[in-house]
């Protein structure tokens, strides 16, 4: 005669519990900060040039900053928020980024 295991176990008298959790890594945001010196229309050809946004969008983002004193322009990877991070300071732009909360 063959041995029945029970239910939910491999061993009698034994459960098997898995627990799985499931991590989501957090968004990085580029943040741009409003500064006295840069033009708007300037910011707003920076916006298009490097991130190829429309010149509604960039136009919107760019009043963001103007109004609001900051303005995530680009969420996603970290590694990626750093080089557009570069890619603006080098365009002569206060920028940084975050981690989203």
């Amino acid at each position: 005669m063959d041995a029945i295991e029970p239910l939910g176990g491999t061993a009698a008298g034994t459960d098997v519990i898995e627990e799985t959790e499931v991590v989501t890594k957090r968004p990085w945001n580029v943040v741009v900060w409003n500064d006295p010196v840069t033009p708007m229309a300037v910011v707003v050809v920076i916006f298009k040039r490097i991130f190829g946004y429309s010149n509604n969008k960039a136009t919107q983002l760019m009043l963001t900053v103007h109004h609001e004193g900051r303005a995530i322009v680009w969420s996603g990877q970290r590694d990626r928020a750093q080089a557009y991070c570069v890619k603006l300071q080098v365009a002569g732009l206060q920028s940084t980024i975050e981690q989203d909360d």
